[in-house]
């Protein structure tokens, strides 16, 4: 049930993220792009915030944390997308 659950925290936080922080015109910004990078972040807080100690081994992020890792995570994704959506051949 943990995975699941993040699972759901992760799309929920990555449309929140995403309203947040929506990018340029020309990144892509589709329904299935945005829940992949809200799960990833929600799975990225939650491996931090057990090697930190913030939470224990069972323990999955919380609602604040998937959102702050989802939008690092957005950040990360803009940033490289920015820069090979960029370049002029």
């Amino acid at each position: 049930m943990s995975i699941l659950w993040t699972i759901i925290i992760g799309f929920v936080a990555g449309v929140i993220a995403k309203l947040i922080m929506p990018g340029n015109k020309y990144e892509p910004s589709g329904f299935i792009l945005t829940t992949i990078l809200g799960i990833v972040g929600a799975v990225v807080a939650t491996f931090l915030g057990q090697a930190i100690g913030w939470y224990g081994p069972n323990q999955g992020a919380g609602f604040i944390g998937a959102i702050v890792g989802a939008i690092v995570v957005l950040g990360i994704y803009g940033f490289i997308a920015g820069r090979t959506s960029s370049r002029t051949y």
